[in-house]
């Protein structure tokens, strides 16, 4: 179908601002007699404070104030807390200083008296696990994640005695599924694997770390921070304050990356927000990088194992996994049950279970990062697909088509159908425009020390959610303003779902106005920017809001022109009668009228079933113009999911183990293109990140004494321009999702799997087919390899450099 506005590129509005260096963050405001504060983190991976003395600190010219744990707001264990006094991993924040400027603040953070007693700690999952083994948390709980209830869990000698060396011991499992007969699956497999696994924990990476600024004004706390979200950050932060939603203003107009870890509210925020109201002053809290790699979360390591059994054409009969999920200190993602929804739904097993055990280890938080689970397995699953291929003498290429899912295939233990899935359109796109058929005689060649390697990679994520929000308003000067709650997380999604609205009502992009970035700014409730969903979630809010609108102006132009509301159309500038077209009312003249009418029209009256952060802003918006407002009630019929793939090109080198990437593209199954200059900003964001998860960047924990060693972006090795190919390509299927109005979906975590996972396999393509099972695949195990010489690691081994 073809759309005014939609598949069309335009310029978002704070593009100038950005590359002019004129946007604010969080840091860059300021107010008259604003204090800086700095906060004393743990030393210790777990340990008790004893007691504090701030004494002399408090002596220090210029010293305004401190926060201790027990000022601040209470947070239910196991959820991170904002300051603590048992500290469960290093860096963790205990209390606040604040003074006239950051380096007195500092100077009275080395004058505070900190007596701790160290506790047992532990940063491998697997030694908590052991009978005997340290628990990370002292209430003895040692497993629990997010909505899964902290317990204690212990196997037995006999189950890793069982395993044996570099196997993952199978013992009791936290949550479990399945569905066939996995056993019969395996019995009539031509080809069975059993493989352990790892899969490196990582940081996030945010490039602006977690700054926040606070003042109170006239009974309100206003806040600056960095979010990747907007409305959804809202009700988290007043509770992390202490304070109703609707006494705070958050503002957040520009967030420098937060990729899974800025999608709500975090604890730390609400440090400059309690210290201000205790001191009546403005505070201000920059975060450090160093500190950042403490507080700025990470992704969720995997010790796993899996067991896949084909048949004779590469169909996948059998899956069996389990995983081990290194959780952090508090309550980690759910990355360990994603994993399996994305082994069910990529490759379509007969029959499947599934295991999981999320473990607390003495580490910095672990939450959701781009693809949290889907993202770490698919780098495990690909390349067993590779040898699976080669192994039973089929095509790469070929397997992936014989397993690969569509339209209605089934997702995880309760076999929910996805709404849309194009990989196979997607596969055979990337393989025409990558040349595969003529590419494959390369594989292996070698020009010296130096050897071609080819890899496809794929990946999949939920991609939607429903029950939100829509709000839009027509002023008496005929412009939309389209309220949006979806915050500036460097997509332009905030503008590129309110563009649904504007298609829906014919608008001119140049006549619409995005009101985003401020509560004061009157914000419908959206979700939060993760997940993959904005795409499809915002544009079904914006959708009913601007079908609200639409509805009301044909109802006026009804009672003005005469005859039937089904008997107008509009034009994007006005409403017509279709049979008489002089007939007519502008859009402005139409907003005029719904603030006489008054009612329904202005927002004077609401639907009663809108969130109460809707009505709030809607309510503050009544008698300004025409008000369309909306909650999301279209049905959706299954799970909205996203798919990619990768190919890619690799020249390893065999005398040093490094590798460089001479080619990749990435192709996305994403519904109605929205913006096509911001969907392959996407997939080449997702692509470089992918090269870098696959093959640089982890975390590393001293096992002795459980103090990191990647506190600096040199030490955690995220991916630099050296790093990538001079050209990054990108593709896309062009097909609509049913279930979204306008055929929009998300895609922004797939890309990052599928770019990671083809590149392992092309690298292991070049070494003739070794299989790694562990990311993030150093230089070291690829010359360990060409050399034919053992890892330097356990197959189980975490923290490892």
């Amino acid at each position: 179908m073809s759309y005014k506005l939609l598949g069309k590129d335009f310029t978002p509005h704070d593009v100038y601002a950005k590359v002019t260096g004129q946007a604010k963050y969080a840091e860059d405001f300021r107010a008259d007699g604003m204090v800086f504060c700095r906060m004393l983190t743990s030393p210790m991976p777990h340990a008790r404070v004893k007691s504090i003395d701030v004494t002399e600190a408090l002596k220090l010219p210029g010293v305004v104030g401190v926060l201790l744990p027990s000022e601040v707001t209470p947070v239910p264990a196991p959820n991170p807390p904002i300051l603590t006094d048992e500290p469960q991993y290093v860096g963790a924040p205990i209390l606040a200083v604040a003074a006239v400027d950051e380096t007195t603040a500092q100077d009275a953070i080395d004058l505070v008296r900190l007596d701790l007693e160290p506790l047992p700690f532990v940063v491998d999952p697997l030694d908590s696990l052991r009978p005997d083994g340290p628990n990370g948390r002292a209430d003895g709980n040692n497993v629990g994640s997010q909505f899964a209830k902290p317990r204690t869990l212990k196997w037995t000698a006999a189950d890793f005695e069982q395993a044996g060396e570099g196997k993952l011991p199978l013992g009791k499992s936290a949550e479990d599924w399945s569905y066939g007969d996995v056993e019969a699956g395996f019995a009539k497999s031509k080809l069975v694997y059993d493989e352990s696994f790892v899969t490196a924990s990582n940081s996030h990476h945010s490039m602006e770390p977690r700054t926040t600024f606070a003042y109170w004004q006239n009974g309100k706390c206003f806040v600056h921070g960095s979010t990747q979200s907007h409305s959804f950050v809202v009700p988290g932060l007043a509770g992390f304050i202490g304070i109703k939603p609707t006494e705070l203003i958050y503002i957040a107009e520009f967030c420098g990356g937060g990729f899974g870890s800025k999608g709500s509210a975090y604890p730390t925020m609400a440090i400059p927000a309690l210290l201000s109201k205790k001191l009546g002053k403005p505070v201000m809290m920059r975060v450090s990088r160093a500190e950042e790699y403490y507080i700025g979360h990470a992704r969720n390591g995997f010790q796993g194992r899996v067991k896949l059994g084909f048949g004779a054409d590469g169909r996948l009969l059998a899956a069996d996994m389990y995983i081990v999920q290194d959780g952090g200190a508090h309550n980690g993602f759910w990355d360990y049950r994603n994993a399996a929804d994305a082994l069910s739904v990529v490759y379509q097993p007969e029959a499947m279970r599934w295991r999981g055990v999320p473990v607390y280890t003495n580490s910095p938080t672990r939450s959701a990062q781009r693809g949290p689970g889907e993202n770490q397995i698919a780098c495990i699953l690909e390349p067993l697909m590779d040898r699976a291929a080669r192994d039973l003498k089929l095509d790469r290429l070929e397997i992936r088509r014989v397993n690969a899912p569509q339209t209605g295939s089934k997702v995880g233990n309760d076999r929910r159908p996805v709404t849309s899935c194009y990989l196979r359109d997607a596969l055979e796109k990337g393989a025409a425009r990558f040349k595969w058929d003529e590419r494959r005689a390369r594989s292996g060649q070698a020009k010296g020390s130096k050897v071609t390697g080819l890899g496809i990679g794929q990946a999949y994520h939920p991609a939607g959610f429903n029950g939100f929000d829509g709000l839009v308003r027509i002023t008496p000067d005929g412009k939309l303003h389209i309220h949006t709650g979806v915050g500036n997380l460097g997509t332009f999604s905030h503008s590129g779902t309110a563009r649904i609205a504007a298609e829906v009502l014919k608008y001119d992009w140049e006549n619409c106005i995005v009101e985003r970035g401020d509560s004061r700014k009157h914000l419908p409730w959206n979700i939060g920017q993760f997940g993959s969903n904005t795409s499809f979630t915002m544009a079904r809010t914006n959708y009913v809001a601007a079908m609200d609108a639409l509805t009301k102006m044909r109802e006026i132009a009804a009672k003005d022109l005469g005859g039937k509301p089904d008997d107008y159309e509009i034009d994007g500038a006005r409403i017509f009668a279709k049979t008489h077209p002089g007939r007519h009312l502008s859009y402005a003249q139409v907003a005029q009228r719904a603030v006489q009418l008054g009612g329904r029209y202005s927002g004077a009256e609401l639907p009663k079933d809108i969130n109460p952060m809707t009505r709030e802003s809607a309510t503050a918006l009544a008698g300004s113009g025409l008000i369309g407002v909306a909650k999301d009630n279209l049905p959706v019929g299954g799970e909205t999911a996203a798919f990619a793939c990768c190919f890619v090109e690799v020249e390893v080198d065999l005398e040093t183990g490094q590798h460089r990437v001479i080619d990749i593209l990435n192709v996305g199954d994403c519904g109605t293109v929205i913006h096509p200059m911001g969907l392959t900003t996407q997939l080449k964001g997702g692509s470089v990140q992918g090269l870098s998860i696959g093959t640089l960047e982890h975390i590393i924990l001293d096992p002795q004494n459980g103090i990191p060693g990647h506190i600096g972006l040199y030490q955690a090795k995220p991916a630099t321009y050296l790093d990538v190919p001079p050209q990054l390509n990108a593709d896309w299927v062009d097909k609509p999702d049913a279930t979204s109005p306008l055929g929009t979906k998300g895609i922004g975590e797939p890309p990052l799997g599928a770019a990671a996972s083809a590149v392992i396999c092309a690298i292991s393509d070049a070494l003739g087919g070794y299989v790694f099972n562990r990311t993030p695949v150093k230089l070291d195990m690829v010359l360990n390899v060409a050399t034919k010489r053992p890892m330097s690691h356990g197959p189980l081994q975490v923290n490892t450099q």
